[in-house]
């Protein structure tokens, strides 16, 4: 399966932000926990070169704890502030005022000098759809100022939401890049539900969902599905369509309903705290193609 996705309305998207980037001082970007680099669209990079940045490991909840640790020391080596956070529950945010006065520490002291009092940081919030944006500003402001929803393109056009005298936010809509490099990338977007649904292949997702699980976190399968360690893809999803009761008249496993909920378990933390992605394994593949991050 092709994992490609780029409706029209991210291109107007990006136009927006190379306009609206020289209104800002900081980029704050939401990342998936789950998959760090993955979750980041490289435009971003390209786009905010200049201007300070911040990360946040948005569902850090869902993620594996110790490689979450280890991602914010591979983003520290180099010198990028990131935090985890939980948007949905309020995890970590109370880090944010103050990591924002660490990065814009420049923009801050420059005004203060110029002799410019209580200008508030204007702050764009980026990431690539169903990420978590809007939850993330709802939960920062403490009210409901953008729309949200668990899907992704809720968010259509640029919307500046006022937090305090120190930071103003402007929400922009989630984009993705044209063409994924890697397909493995498409397929981990397409896990976490960054990517429509409608043009997926649910049971080729799933097949290769649980392929991953087998190879990283097998006891997750075993626990949730009651499988064994010498079946293939395909018989634990038959696996998990007898213990979840999708079954067909005549007794036949569903496997279109339990590629869905098999795919929805991990989408909503079920199967346990999973990563997709590791340092390490960026590292070496870096070093492979002689890339510097």
């Amino acid at each position: 399966m092709n994992y490609q996705w780029y409706p029209g309305h991210m291109t107007k998207a990006k136009r927006a932000m190379q306009e609206d980037i020289r209104l800002i001082d900081l980029i704050i970007e939401l990342v998936d926990a789950r998959m760090p680099l993955g979750s980041r669209n490289p435009d971003i990079d390209s786009l905010g070169r200049q201007k300070a940045r911040l990360v946040l490991l948005n569902k850090a909840d869902l993620a594996d704890p110790a490689v979450n640790r280890r991602w914010i020391e591979w983003f520290a080596d180099r010198g990028v502030k990131a935090l985890e956070i939980n948007a949905q529950t309020g995890q970590g945010m109370k880090q944010i005022q103050s990591a924002v006065r660490v990065v814009c520490r420049e923009k801050i002291e420059r005004d203060r000098k110029r002799g410019i009092l209580n200008r508030p940081v204007r702050a764009m919030v980026a990431g690539i759809p169903n990420v978590g944006k809007s939850t993330f500003i709802n939960s920062f402001a403490g009210k409901a100022c953008t729309k949200t929803g668990n899907r992704p393109g809720v968010t259509k056009g640029k919307q500046w939401i006022r937090l305090n005298r120190e930071l103003e936010l402007l929400d922009t809509p989630g984009i993705l890049w044209p063409k994924f490099e890697d397909q493995q990338v498409g397929m981990h977007l397409a896990f976490i539900g960054s990517m429509n649904d409608e043009i997926i292949v649910m049971e080729e997702l799933a097949v290769s969902l649980i392929a991953f699980l087998q190879e990283f976190y097998p006891q997750c399968l075993k626990e949730r599905y009651d499988c064994g360690d010498a079946m293939t893809p395909v018989q634990v999803l038959e696996a998990a369509a007898k213990r979840r009761g999708c079954i067909k008249k005549g007794g036949e496993a569903d496997l279109a309903r339990a590629s869905a909920l098999v795919v929805e378990d991990f989408r909503a933390g079920r199967l346990g705290r999973i990563s997709l992605e590791r340092p390490e394994t960026e590292r070496k593949q870096t070093q492979e193609e002689g890339k510097t991050v």
